[in-house]
């Protein structure tokens, strides 16, 4: 089998143990000549590089922006609802029960495996005042606080004994994430902001510096307070470094969220009441769960790896046959001269592959064959030409049964051989 190095060796060989590249898949310029219809296919890879740009640019901006807390305000409709139960017999001791339920509104009705999201997870805590009048120092709050271990429940419930009306006072602390806090009233409202995370706080003021041109000109790291700024830090300059710590002092827990109730058990009441209250709360965006689902899938993954394999092995083929063809063309034009290069090439491969590459500038000289091996590869050269022709002339001898010849004595020059 001729070998085409220089006509050289296929351009697919080892094609398969070397790591792709996205240049395996262009066609050569040789071979679009030939075959104009190709310049479909080197269009479509164009727009394959523009395609895979912008997916990686956009999976770029997907992780960017899951950096960043992605909420979305949604209602939360609060239920609160009591039942009186009367005593039945002459002891019996009539008793009511609270329950404080809730769920967020337009939530999904349409998909049945959407997984609801309880009550109970909105909240860091939940007290319950009863008035102390009736129910004494130690029996008139009713806590719920949240722990690592909390398991989620979809509401609470108080049931206590009683027959008069009872107001009571609901505290609910919303479970913020990123962590909220309230401001200081007059940082509130020189920033326009009441409750917010510190990184929400600590832009607005950056905006506020910006928007009134408060940073040193001179001293860039330093902020000149105008009066309403050193009436909240209590000093006329101050470092942007010293800004969080100052900030601090000026953060404080968020308000609960109150409601006052009336738990009605005298006549004449309904079995049962309930009261609905409409809050605002924050819920992850639905769409960071489609970014994370983006991200991390790869269904299509495998399927393009495997497309993106047939395109380069049909390549490498296209590339063999481009170089068959060339060999085969040369040699139609000039066969005499094709062979000698060939020849050439060959003995130089030849001699790279069994490491005696040799030199060239001597071999032209002839004082490189007068060395004293040259007898000797003479003598053995001619030996097996000799040996060659009479195995030629005894395979073309026309007897049918020839005897055997006694060996000849060789030449006395080649009787060391």
């Amino acid at each position: 089998m001729y070998n085409q190095e220089g006509y050289g060796a296929g351009p697919g060989a080892g094609a398969g143990k070397r790591k792709r590249r996205l240049a395996d898949k262009i066609l050569p310029q040789k071979v679009r000549d030939l075959v104009p219809e190709s310049q479909a296919y080197m269009d479509l890879l164009a727009f394959e590089r523009k395609l895979d740009a912008t997916i990686h640019r956009k999976r770029l901006d997907i992780q960017e922006a899951l950096k960043r807390p992605m909420k979305q305000k949604r209602k939360l409709r609060i239920f609160i609802s009591n039942t009186f139960y009367p005593g039945q017999g002459d002891n019996a001791v009539a008793s009511w029960e609270l329950r404080v339920e809730g769920r967020l509104l337009d939530d999904s009705k349409n998909d049945p495996n959407k997984v609801k999201r309880k009550f109970s997870s909105f909240f860091k805590s939940l007290v319950i005042e009863l008035d102390k009048e009736l129910y004494g120092p130690d029996n008139h709050l009713v806590e719920w606080h949240r722990t690592l271990t909390t398991q989620e429940t979809d509401g609470f419930q108080v049931k206590r004994p009683g027959y008069k009306n009872v107001r009571c006072t609901i505290l609910l602390l919303l479970d913020y994430q990123p962590l909220q806090f309230k401001l200081d009233q007059r940082l509130a409202r020189l920033l326009g902001v009441h409750t917010q995370a510190r990184p929400v706080i600590v832009n607005a003021l950056w905006q506020y510096v910006k928007t009134h041109r408060l940073q040193d000109p001179h001293e860039r790291e330093y902020i000149a307070c105008d009066k309403y700024l050193e009436q909240i830090f209590g000093c006329a300059r101050v470092k942007l470094a010293e800004v969080p710590a100052r900030l601090g002092a000026l953060l404080h827990a968020p308000d609960p969220i109150v409601i006052n109730h009336v738990i009605a058990v005298e006549p004449p009441h309904d079995a049962k009441q309930t009261a609905c209250y409409d809050i605002d709360v924050e819920v992850d965006d639905t769409l960071k769960t489609q970014m994370n689902s983006f991200l991390l899938s790869t269904a299509n993954q495998q399927e393009i790896q495997g497309l993106d394999a047939k395109i380069h092995e049909t390549v490498d083929t296209i590339n063999q046959l481009k170089t068959n063809r060339e060999f085969f063309l040369s040699f139609s034009k000039e066969p005499q001269q094709f062979i000698q290069k060939w020849l050439v090439s060959q003995s130089r491969d030849l001699k790279t592959l069994s490491g005696g590459a040799g030199n060239p500038e001597e071999e032209r000289r002839g004082a490189f064959y007068a060395q004293p091996w040259a007898g000797e590869g003479v003598a053995r050269y001619l030996h097996a030409r000799l040996a060659a022709r009479r195995r030629d002339l005894e395979l073309a001898a026309p007897h049918p049964h020839p005897h055997p010849h006694p060996h000849p004595h060789p030449h006395p020059h080649l009787a060391r051989l």
